[in-house]
Formats: structure tokens, sequence, C-alpha cells
């Protein structure tokens, strides 16, 4: 709740202590941190290897750089610093840039106090609106970031020298807050000057004004690594001024992976149809991106986002949903012959080493059996399936496919008591058809790809048979 306090005298009155920015936040993450609470919005994956990193930076109080590749959650992470400050922050009413009633450096803040003493009307501001955040463009200008001259206020009969024709940008604005930078090495580097100031005197200059605008500023910024390389880079000078540079990563683990997955993707129910999820799905959709991070033939100064596995879940329901409705089915679960559809959700997030024409199609087929097998391998054990190759070597044929229902594969396994209860191990007491249906598929493709069934393929349509079956 907003405090009642609305004159300088009331907030003498109340006891209040000014602080500075960063002050305020280490003692707050100090209170965190005692109690055990996370610092900041949780990023799953981070606990043991980038949160104590920051924790670290906070306490010192230092301006951080964020540095790895795309999609590694570096500006969400930096967006929830704001719940590190104090709910609310008064200032003098009417200032631009938040001026402490206590410490005013705006000459409008400074002339108000000096005119009105105690009765100086005083706001207040909420923490969410102490961020500010630029996008670093190569067009981006000194007077987007510290600010520039207001001809309308020339106009007004303002001497340029004066202070008061000032147009403050984005930097001053967010005085006694955040303020954070996103792909920093692509600013300009006669830009990157312009904060040098702003990062070790606190200061600010316009146009050669002799004006000392003490900020109180977090500076917070995120690169790619490639890029002190490629598309820009940080300049030697600013990047020493940082105080600390903070590494991000991927998911380490495939578990991790699917975590972040279930809780970023979308709902799971499309319409009136409603998508059931398999775990081993869901940890091949992991598994897709965890290869392609390990592939010779994928660019990994590129990275491969952890959006890819996010997109390539909600895409791999989407195509379920489609052929469910197709089918007339209401509840559908995704299947192995769905994710030929993710080269869709995949082909613009990964880039291709290789230039041969049409070699993106035999890398992501790569990419996509491997993953199927490992995760097979992992929920699968050898012993289990020994009866069910023995029903296939009894002359047991099986197709699979877009165009075949789930009450049809469902039907079968009913058929074949040795594939039934292998499906319904793999699902977590959910039976319906569709996800029996799932489980049948994914069963009978591993067993192809750790070379114990044949496969023919044929347009939609897969069909499975013993390897000592004649064709």
């Amino acid at each position: 709740m907003k405090p009642p306090i609305t004159t300088l005298g009331q907030l003498k009155a109340s006891g209040w202590v000014s602080r500075s920015v960063k002050e305020e936040i280490r003692s707050n993450a100090v209170q965190r941190i005692r109690a055990n609470e996370p610092l900041t919005a949780s990023i799953l994956g981070y606990d043991d290897t980038v949160m104590p990193q920051l924790q670290n930076a906070l306490l010192a109080g230092h301006d951080i750089v964020f540095l790895g590749e795309r999609g590694q959650g570096k500006t969400r992470i930096i967006r929830s610093l704001t719940g590190l400050l104090d709910e609310w922050m008064p200032i003098v009413a009417g200032s631009e840039i938040n001026d402490d009633p206590f410490a005013p450096v705006s000459r409008h803040a400074r002339d108000l106090i000096a005119e009105q003493g105690d009765t100086t009307p005083i706001a207040w501001v909420h923490r969410d609106d102490r961020y500010g955040e630029k996008l670093a463009t190569p067009d981006t200008s000194i007077a987007d970031l510290i600010g520039e001259v207001d001809p309308i206020k020339v106009a007004e009969g303002r001497y340029l020298s004066d202070e008061l024709t000032l147009h403050y940008g984005l930097v001053p604005r967010t005085n006694r807050g955040i303020f954070a930078i996103n792909e920093l090495p692509d600013l300009s580097e006669r830009i990157q000057v312009g904060l040098l100031n702003v990062l070790e005197e606190r200061d600010v200059q316009v146009r050669g004004y002799k004006i000392r605008l003490p900020l109180d500023v977090l500076l917070v910024a995120s690169a790619n690594p490639e890029d002190y390389t490629n598309r820009g880079r940080i300049i030697t000078p600013l990047k020493d001024r940082f105080g600390s540079q903070i590494r991000t990563h991927y998911p380490l683990d495939v578990a991790t992976e699917m975590q972040i997955v279930r809780q970023e993707a979308r709902p799971a129910t499309i319409g009136d149809v409603r998508v059931h999820y398999p775990a081993f799905m869901e940890e091949i959709v992991a598994q897709i991106s965890h290869l392609a991070r390990a592939n010779a033939n994928v660019s990994q100064r590129s990275g491969v986002s952890v959006r890819v596995s996010v997109s390539n879940h909600e895409l791999l329901a989407a195509n379920a949903v489609r052929r469910g409705l197709r089918a007339g089915e209401t509840t559908v679960a995704p299947r192995v012959s769905d994710l030929e559809a993710l080269v869709a959700s995949t082909a613009g997030k990964i880039e291709i080493e290789s230039v041969d024409d049409g070699r993106e199609g035999a890398v992501f087929e790569q990419i996509l059996r491997g993953a199927v097998l490992q995760v097979y391998k992992r929920r699968v054990s050898g012993d289990k399936t020994k009866e069910l190759i023995t029903a296939f070597e009894s002359g047991t044929v099986v197709s699979t496919g877009e165009d075949v229902s789930s009450s049809e594969l469902f039907g079968f396994a009913q058929k074949v008591p040795e594939l039934q209860q292998l499906a319904l191990s793999l699902l977590d007491g959910n039976e319906s058809p569709s996800s029996v249906a799932s489980a049948v598929e994914f069963v009978l493709e591993g067993l192809h790809l750790a070379k114990r069934l044949n496969k023919d393929s044929a347009g939609a349509r897969a069909t499975y048979r013993s390897r000592t079956t004649a064709v």
C-alpha cells in the first residue's frame, strides 16, 4: 500500500532513511538469503551455478553483465531484479529523474525544495516503475540513453546553458533504479563510451554542458559471447567498469529441460480437444535440444535455445490435436509419428554448419532418431522386450502412422498382451486409448532403432515386423 506521506516535512518526521539503490538491493538480498528465499524469479537449473554468482555480485554492489547464448533466461533474471527493490520510493513530486527528497540532483527539485522547504510535495514510485530497459541497436544514440537539448524549451526563452532545457534520456529517467541494456555489443562503440561516466563517475554529460548529475543506477547488461568478435564488441574500458560478469548456460540435463518446458509451454488443451502428454514424449522433446547442442553439424556459436524445446512441445501437441480432429477424437496424445512435424518449429531456430543443399533435413532426422533411441534405452530394459520380440517372430505385423486412429492401435495392443503390458508400464496410470497408442508407437519405433524390428515406411504410414519375417 502506498504510504500516506505527501510532504517533505512528513517524510522527515516518519524516520525514512535515504540510501542508494545498491544499498537498498543489498539489504533486501541479505534478508532473502538469510531466509533461504529465491533471490529472483525462478530460473530452473541455475541454483548451484548462476544464482550464487548473482548473490555475490549484488552483495558486492556491482554492476553486472550477463554473458550467454540466446534463450538462457538472461532478460528474465534482469527484469526480476526489481523484486529486490523496496515496494515504494519517495521522490520530489514532478521530478523527471526520481529525485531523492533528501538529496535532489535536478535543477527542478533543488529549486522546488529551496522555495517550499518542508511543504515540498512528495510523490511515491512503485518498484515496477523503477526499471528501464533498452535493446541495443546500431541506431541507438546518446540522446536516447543520456539526453538532449529540448528545442521547445529553448524556444520558450531559456538559454542553451540552462539545465532546464535538457530532455533527459532513459538512463537519467531510471535514476534510483535499475537500467538494463540487452545485447550490449550491438551498441556502437562511440555510444558505449557515453556509458563510461555513468558506470564509474556516476554522472552524465550532454553536448559539453557543465552539468553534473550524480546518478544512482544499477546498470545491468546482457550479451552473447560470440558478439565480442562477430556483430560487435564491448569496448575494453566499459567491460572493465562492470564489477561482475556472470556466465549463463543451457540446462545441464534433460530432466531440467523438461521442467522448463512444462513451465513455459502453453496449456495442453486446444479447443475442445484435451492433450495428454506422456512423459516419454516430453523427454524426447527435451532430448532433441540436448542432442542438437552436441551435434557437430549444428552451429554452437548461435546456440540451441530452450525456446526450441518449448516450441517443439507446443507444435507436437498441435499436430496431435489436428490428427485427433480428423479422427473424431476428443482426447489425444502426441506420438512418435507426430515428430516429423517438428521440422517447422526447429528449422528456423538452429543453424546447420554444412552448406550442402538438403543437409538440414538429414541432420534433423539424425537428431530425431537419436533422441527417440536414447529415451527408449533409458525407459525400456532389454529383458522386458524378449516376449514381445517372440510374438513378432510368430508373424505379428502392425501399422502405425498419422492415419491410424488411437482406437486401432489400442485394439491391436489388446490382442498382443506382451505389447499392452509394456505400453502400460510406460504410462503414469493413464490407460486411455490415446495414451496407450502413443506408448505402442514409442515401443515399436524404439525396437526398430535398436535393430530388433524391421520398419517399412510408405507415406505417412509405417509397418513394423520381425527382422526374420519376409516382406
